[in-house]
């Protein structure tokens, strides 16, 4: 690997962290499309073992960010840990089965079907009525966010992110953020601060099981810069997300997973 594709690789991380942090979608969803463009001929299986090592990564360092602002719900993420935990390891395992003529627009699709979820399904940016929280959630900074979570909804939920995001390296946030927002009963903010911590640990079991079945082996190599980049972009965008409204992530994530989406799917 030269140089210049090394420098390459770091600025692609940089952005993948920044964007996911502030999404709260782990920058699988940006990387894995990226490396299915610029290595066309990698096995799927590598692709996503090179995407989910530095989802973990970029997750693991904004949850630091975002655990300094208080910003997590650390109970709900705990229980759909422990729910996403075994589609997880299954997803991972399952890669081994995909070719790429099957994988790439399974991937295109599944961006595009999440992003016409957040444009059409109804989300909310404001508090509960008063009297109907059960859970409050206070930031370092003083915001108060007021919620009442369907944890119950949250474990199924957490199932279906555990499998899809190690069956394709893109991270579950794209499918846990607006789940948790228009279905699951939190605020934009704290969905994606919480959901970055779900994203770490996922994200980290499907590394053990690529590891073990020897297929993140190949994709070390570029997998260096792309950490480096995205631990980087991590921190960056954890503070650019106090600064932007929770309606604009939603906004946000929809847009780049339908372009992102429809480029996958246009590619032959």
């Amino acid at each position: 690997m030269t140089i210049t594709h090394a420098i390459g690789l770091g600025v692609l991380g940089v952005v993948v962290g920044a964007l996911g942090t502030v999404m709260g979608a782990g920058g699988g969803f940006i990387l894995l499309p990226a490396l299915v463009l610029l290595y066309p001929h990698e096995p799927a299986a590598t692709l996503t073992a090179v995407s989910l090592l530095v989802v973990c990564v970029n997750a693991a360092s904004g949850s630091l960010a975002y655990a300094r602002m208080r910003r997590i719900d650390t109970r709900s993420a705990l229980i759909f840990i422990a729910a996403g935990l075994p589609g997880a390891i299954a997803g991972a395992w399952s890669t081994r089965w995909l070719r790429r003529q099957t994988f790439d627009p399974l991937v295109g699709a599944i961006l595009v079907a999440v992003a016409l979820s957040i444009f059409f399904v109804p989300h909310r940016d404001a508090a509960v009525p008063h009297g109907a929280a059960t859970r409050r959630l206070v930031e370092r900074s003083g915001v108060v966010h007021e919620y009442r979570p369907r944890i119950g909804l949250g474990i199924v939920v957490s199932v279906l992110v555990g499998f899809v995001s190690s069956l394709l390296g893109i991270g579950g946030g794209i499918i846990h953020v607006p789940a948790m927002v228009a279905l699951l009963g939190f605020t934009p903010h704290v969905a994606t601060a919480t959901s970055h911590l779900v994203v770490a640990v996922l994200a980290l079991a499907g590394v053990l099981v690529h590891l073990r079945e020897g297929t993140l082996a190949p994709g070390l190599a570029r997998s260096l810069p792309l950490v480096v980049g995205a631990s980087i972009g991590a921190q960056l965008g954890a503070r650019l997300s106090t600064r932007i409204r929770g309606r604009w992530i939603l906004m946000g994530l929809g847009v780049a997973l339908g372009s992102v989406g429809v480029r996958l799917l246009l590619v032959r």
